[in-house]
């Protein structure tokens, strides 16, 4: 061999295998599918997603619009139609198309699709630069994304000894019980006998359980302001390190209004189903962490926008994680993306017990924490074919007072 051609034919095949390889990443893909899957899985339904493209690479992703999972199959079926042909790569576009296709902008069930669809094409994006999502996020804070559990027991000894066992694995934050009565099965539900019931309670757990717990509840937007301010009075200072949702989310004016009544931090933000929702809350001081549900506020491209917001008023994250496999997968790539926050929800049953059947692939638990992987996409994938049970209608319990009135669930 001559020493010319022993000097430039290996330069030749770096340069061809560099121009194939960057050919490769920015040929564009086309999605040729939309495919939606309100199912029954497990024990509820599940409104999944799936999205193909023709270079044989697909996303999936899920909504978390509980109990109104085939409203938002309606707005995935008419979304296919015009995102059929377009470039999954351009998913910051989609989304603002999606948003911005019809008169009336916004709304749960609207972000609710969108969302799903934005989490399956960061999947595939992932899974096309070989990259898990994370790295599409700005790269990885941690290795290990730390959770908050809650005990599942009523409220009383049963609750404070799983407490006790949550922090003997090192999981120091959590959500206790409180008096539900039978607002579960649609039955009765009275504010003002729940709190002082709880009160009672939470006293006798932070008491056992020392300043080492961080101790929260979720009062899942069942009081009115006055009876949360009653409710957050009867506990020493300190009883409580956050409470969640005590009231609805309609008024911030009467969320502000609460602020001034009470010292416990609040968690507030899961039922947000945009950035403009979350714009009081962050603005004025309202929530001290953001209950992101990734999977209902618009996706990464909505929720890495809340999360810079919050980053600059010094609010951590604590999302919301009551969805399947995918959900947690997304939130966790979310967390482990920024650099503001504090512990993402855990069901400890699935946690610790997943079912594979349908989803053969998840992140891993390692018993006090979610593994951040750096499989490419998601790390996430599922049977399709085991999609199978239909969708069965399900309806969130209709609770009432003693007086024969309606109450929030």
């Amino acid at each position: 061999m001559k020493r010319a051609d022993f000097n430039t034919e290996p330069s030749d095949k770096v340069t061809n295998a560099t121009n194939a390889k960057r050919t490769e990443l920015t040929q564009h893909m086309k999605i040729t599918d939309v495919k939606p899957f309100a199912v029954w899985v497990g024990r509820r339904n599940q409104m999944l997603v799936k999205i193909e493209t023709d270079a044989g690479i697909y996303g999936w992703g899920e909504s978390g619009f509980s109990g109104r999972e085939l409203g938002v199959k309606g707005i995935m079926e008419h979304y296919r139609e015009f995102l059929i042909g377009k470039d999954p790569m351009a998913r910051g576009g989609l989304w603002q198309e999606m948003y911005r296709s019809q008169y009336f902008e916004g709304g749960r069930t609207l972000t609710a699709a969108i969302s799903a669809i934005d989490l399956a094409l960061h999947d595939i994006v992932g899974k096309k630069l070989g990259v898990p999502v994370y790295e599409l996020l700005g790269g990885k804070h941690r290795h290990t994304i730390p959770v908050f559990a809650t005990t599942a027991g009523p409220y009383g000894p049963d609750m404070i000894e799983q407490a006790k066992e949550f922090m003997g694995r090192g999981i120091n934050a959590f959500r206790l019980s409180y008096d539900n009565m039978d607002i579960q099965s649609g039955g009765l539900f009275e504010p003002r006998e729940s709190i002082a019931n709880s009160a009672e309670w939470l006293i006798k757990a932070r008491e056992s359980l020392g300043n080492q717990a961080i101790i929260g509840i979720d009062y899942h937007h069942r009081l009115s302001p006055a009876e949360t301010a009653s409710f957050c009075q009867m506990m020493p200072s300190h009883t409580l390190d956050f409470l969640e949702e005590p009231i609805r989310d309609e008024s911030p004016e009467a969320y502000e209004a609460l602020r001034k009544l009470t010292d416990v931090p609040f968690a507030i933000g899961e039922e947000f189903a945009s950035k403009w929702q979350f714009l009081p809350y962050i603005e004025r001081g309202i929530t001290q962490y953001a209950r992101v549900d990734i999977c209902n506020v618009g996706g990464f491209t909505e929720a890495m926008k809340v999360a810079g917001w919050a980053e600059a008023h010094y609010i951590d994250l604590m999302p919301h994680n009551p969805l399947g496999p995918i959900c947690t997968a997304a939130s966790v790539h979310m967390s482990a993306a920024v650099p503001n926050f504090a512990w993402l929800e855990v069901n400890m049953e699935r946690a610790e017990d997943p079912d594979r059947t349908v989803f053969t692939e998840q992140v891993e638990f390692n018993g006090s924490g979610y593994v951040v992987n750096d499989r490419p996409g998601l790390g996430v994938d599922v049977d399709e074919s085991k999609l199978t049970e239909p969708f069965k209608f399900w309806e969130a319990p209709h609770p009432h007072r003693a007086d024969g009135s309606h109450t929030n669930w």
